[in-house]
């Protein structure tokens, strides 16, 4: 427009504003063959622009506006008038001048949008409406929030690579609406992908083995490459029992029945299984960043919880400082490849309600990365129920009664935890999950308390130092299950237990190196564990009267079993006890199974302490006692280095230095299919008690006695 037209338009007269300076000079009034004509203007405030007179307004004409409310409050922007457009105005992006009907005010911009540009300087002016207009605009692939904000709707978007970060601004929720029941995705900001109706099901006509990425479907016309699917095998025993509930991707058509995704299942599927496959649009690569939450409400009506995602891929989370949020901080559900980093939760308000007072929760979950977060006085810092493929690093709980690390033990496997502190329980909500996870390794983890006692496979523990706290039941107790459990350089300031609830692993139970203060009394081995349990390298103080009751073979190499004063015998029930290089000291071994057993000390063992070093609870079984190359060291002199009354024992003591005391092997306990062979020994001050005469099955001569 000629100035002329400018002036006339906007004339004082007609009560309307009048536009200032050019910002830029026509490029043609410095070249005359330059091909840009366009002259860009300029306004003041939103205001003054909105009073421009539109019937004079050229289509086209850019105006650059200062600042939104005042010139310079970071609210301005370059717009553009598009003389036929009927758009909703929205405050931002769009701008309807007062009573138009057509014609509206559009943005230019490069894609980052503002909360400034929308008039929304502080935490006083709700929002909502410029968070809808930016997240729903394609043109927008990044918002930022320079000041703080208060929102007061729940948004559910659909969108795929968007960025907001909000600067580290203070995000503050009272007053927001109402929340469904029991719905932890009732989020400030939902992002979830589109379930189609285009569903697959098919059932397995052979066994699908574990770590396969190739799965049977029948017709493998119905899928292609790139697309994505959910996962679900049919429900087991429990309620919410499944081995799979996966989102994957197809990689490959293979043939016919088969295609390959992106995912080494974790579990085997048996033949009869029938996986439902139904197609999903994912929201990918949309980003939360930088943010203050406070939330709102102290129930699950009226509380509030930053972010959640469902059905999404590539979608990350950093820099979210939370309190009081009720759901958690960020909620996760059928969600692939994401990171959520430098996030921390403090004070929800409650830790008892069911999924409450999270820092992260995320399920049915794939390829999760989980760094540098932190709760305070929260539920849990981080949970993956039926989650697979994650890693979880330089995580920290304080005040974690509650357990900051747990999994449900709906079907986990393949999950890595290093650097981090807190509580640690896994598998242990119960039976309706399934109690199942495979392949958990923990490393370099501080806590007062782990356990992992039901069904979990190829559990690995390095470096767990459990250290117990006063008022905490069960503080300073590491629970394991003996399926393929295998524990380095561990510690327990109080308690030891080793169960069995599952029996699938091929590797051995394995603890080296480890340190355990145990209670008097307690039973370190449950009766339930078959399987067989080496101990190596290790520790285990304040010994008195413990119990292992397990019936696999119990294996102690170079290993200290220390007594407390006074101490009881430790009772052993393993179908085969061996002490290689061991020390056993302050306390005897008693032998209590109910079927037969064997007990091998040899490699240098050493034992001493008073009372009663080595005996049999009862007279049931068969025992075979192979004591060679060990040393026996009593206390006192009525120690005795072994004591035998009764039942059918088979007897072999040779090369072995008995010092003090006395030998104590009476008739009783060497009848019809027993032996005593008691040759080639030191017996240095040693008192014989009771031993049978020789015989056919009893030899006790050519020792040498001092």
């Amino acid at each position: 427009m000629e100035r002329r037209h400018i002036l006339r338009a906007t004339g004082a007269a007609a009560g309307l504003v009048t536009f200032g300076s050019l910002l830029a000079a026509d490029p043609a009034s410095a070249d005359p063959a330059h091909p840009l004509k366009q002259t860009v203007q300029q306004a003041g405030t939103i205001a003054e622009l909105l009073r421009l007179d539109v019937r004079r307004l050229e289509d086209g004409l850019l105006v650059q506006v200062a600042g939104y409310r005042t010139p310079g409050d970071g609210g301005g922007m370059l717009l553009r008038w598009d003389a036929t457009s009927t758009l909703p105005a929205n405050g931002g992006t769009v701008l309807a001048p007062p009573g138009a009907s057509k014609g509206r005010w559009r943005q230019i911009h490069d894609g980052v949008a503002d909360f400034r540009r929308f008039g929304i300087f502080d935490d006083k002016t709700p929002a909502d409406t410029a968070l809808e207009a930016m997240v729903t605009d394609p043109a927008i692939h990044r918002i930022e929030a320079h000041t703080d904000l208060h929102f007061l709707k729940r948004h559910t978007f659909h969108r795929s690579d968007i960025e907001l970060d909000f600067g580290g601004n203070t995000v503050s929720t009272d007053g927001i609406e109402k929340a469904g029941e029991d719905d932890p995705f009732a989020a400030v900001l939902l992002f979830r992908g589109k379930v189609t109706d285009t569903v697959v099901t098919h059932k397995l006509s052979a066994t699908m083995p574990e770590l396969s990425d190739v799965f049977e479907v029948g017709d493998s016309s119905k899928f292609a490459v790139g697309q994505w699917w959910s996962a679900e095998v049919n429900q087991l025993s429990g309620r919410w029992e499944r081995e799979l509930q996966k989102l994957l991707q197809v990689t490959q058509i293979v043939d016919g029945d088969h295609i390959r995704v992106d995912y080494k299942n974790g579990w085997e599927l048996a033949a009869g299984r029938t996986i439902t496959w139904t197609r999903i649009a994912p929201v990918e690569r949309a980003h939360v960043r930088n943010m203050v939450f406070t939330g709102a409400g102290d129930d699950q009506y009226t509380g509030s919880h930053p972010v959640a995602y469902e059905y999404t891929v590539s979608c990350d989370v950093s820099g979210i400082d939370a309190t009081g949020t009720f759901w958690p901080v960020i909620m996760r559900r059928w969600c692939t490849h994401f990171r959520t980093e430098q996030c921390s939760l403090k004070n929800p308000p409650t830790v008892s309600y069911g999924g409450a007072g999270y820092l992260t929760q995320q399920i049915y979950c794939l390829y999760g990365h989980v760094s540098d977060c932190h709760t305070a006085n929260a539920r849990h810092l981080n949970d993956l129920t039926a989650s697979a493929y994650c890693y979880v690093e330089n995580c920290h709980g304080d005040g974690d009664d509650e357990g900051p690390f747990v999994t449900h033990g709906q079907y986990e496997h393949d999950l890595v935890y290093t650097g981090n502190s807190g509580l640690m329980t896994f598998a242990n909500s119960g039976a309706a999950w399934g109690s199942a996870a495979k392949r958990i390794t923990v490393r370099k983890h501080v806590c007062s308390w782990f356990v992992a006692r039901v069904s979990v496979t190829d559990l690995t523990l390095e470096d767990v130092r459990v250290i117990g706290k006063a008022g905490l039941q069960g503080s300073g107790m590491i629970w394991v299950n003996a399926d393929g459990v295998q524990m380095r350089g561990c510690s327990a300031s109080d308690t030891l237990i080793i169960s069995q609830a599952s029996n699938r692993s091929g590797r051995p139970n394995v603890i080296d190196g480890c340190t355990f203060a145990l209670p008097a009394k307690s039973e370190i081995v449950q009766a339930n564990v078959t399987a067989p349990v080496h101990v190596s390298r290790s520790v285990l103080t304040g010994l008195d009267g413990n119990a292992f009751n397990g019936t696999g073979e119990l294996r102690l190499v170079d290993t200290i079993l220390r007594g407390r004063e006074n101490a009881e015998p430790v009772t052993c029930a393993a179908a085969t006890l061996v002490l290689d290089g061991c020390t056993v000291t302050g306390t005897g071994v008693r032998l209590a199974g109910k079927a037969d057993q064997r007990i091998r000390l040899g490699g240098g063992t050493e034992v001493t302490g008073t009372g009663t070093l080595l005996s049999r609870a009862d007279a049931t079984g068969t025992i075979t006692w192979e004591l060679t190359g060990y040393r026996s060291l009593a206390g006192d002199a009525g120690t005795a280095h072994i004591a035998l009354s009764a039942g059918k024992n088979r007897y072999s003591a040779v090369g072995a230095l008995f010092n003090g005391g006395r030998l104590e092997l009476r008739d009783g306990a060497f009848g019809d299919g027993s032996y005593l062979k008691h040759a080639g020994n030191v017996e240095n001050g040693v008192t014989r008690t009771a031993l049978p005469k020789d015989g056919a099955s009893v030899q006790t001569t050519g020792n040498l006695v001092m």
